[in-house]
């Protein structure tokens, strides 16, 4: 890949939008593409990688698991996301698998090159912060919900962090999330969440169109 390729693609990701000219061109020559098939893990738990995974294609899932194997879902990544700056900052294995949901294509920046972007550039620094603020914020929403919402309440919740409006403006979610999935993530059993998909679509509440995709409509009541 051409040095030019590498800057196009450094411009894309928001993180890296900010570096000046020269910050960008020594980024460049450090960073490689590579792209992970459905199914592979781009960092696992309790592993180091010792490098910044930037998301430029595709999905991945966030996942954590017990001892028996039991899995969480705890996020979902798309194009402009990034992955393992905490295990880069406090030098840990990481606290969760993420693997690619579809084919995912990724930049890799090691940890000398980012360990030298960030006091080289605050407002980089600032970016990081910021993203791992807003994680913490979601952890917190999570366990907020965990605790205290009942099943119903917990697959609204993941649900309309799913959805984002079409041209129209109706709550959609476009890709088909399956019932195992949302179990994963709210920490309920797909049996479960079966039985309260089929009620909040008998009450109105979610309509699934052919394509798969759902439209979601008064669900915020429920949170």
């Amino acid at each position: 890949m051409s040095m030019l390729s590498n800057l196009e693609l450094l411009r894309r990701v928001p993180l890296f939008a900010m570096l000046t000219a020269g910050q960008a061109e020594a980024v460049a020559e450090a960073i490689v593409k590579r792209r992970f098939k459905r199914g592979e893990k781009i960092v696992e738990q309790g592993k180091k990688s010792n490098a910044l995974f930037i998301v430029l294609t595709g999905r991945a899932r966030v996942i954590t698991a017990d001892a028996r194997g039991r899995e969480v879902i705890l996020a979902t990544l798309n194009p402009g996301d990034y992955i393992g700056e905490m295990s880069l900052i406090d030098n840990e294995p990481h606290s969760a698998t993420v693997r690619a949901e579809v084919q995912t294509d990724v930049l890799m920046l090691g940890r000398l090159e980012f360990a030298r972007c960030l006091p080289e550039n605050t407002s980089m620094a600032y970016a990081i912060m910021k993203g791992l603020v807003q994680r913490l914020r979601h952890a917190d929403s999570k366990i907020e919900s965990l605790a205290l919402m009942d099943v119903y309440g917990r697959v609204a919740r993941a649900l309309l962090e799913f959805a984002k409006p079409d041209a129209n403006g109706i709550l959609t979610i476009r890709d088909k999330i399956s019932r195992q999935d949302i179990a994963k993530m709210v920490g309920a059993s797909r049996e479960m969440v079966s039985r309260v998909m089929k009620d909040l679509e008998e009450r109105g509440f979610i309509e699934t169109l052919d394509s798969g995709a759902m439209v979601i409509k008064e669900l915020g009541t429920l949170t």
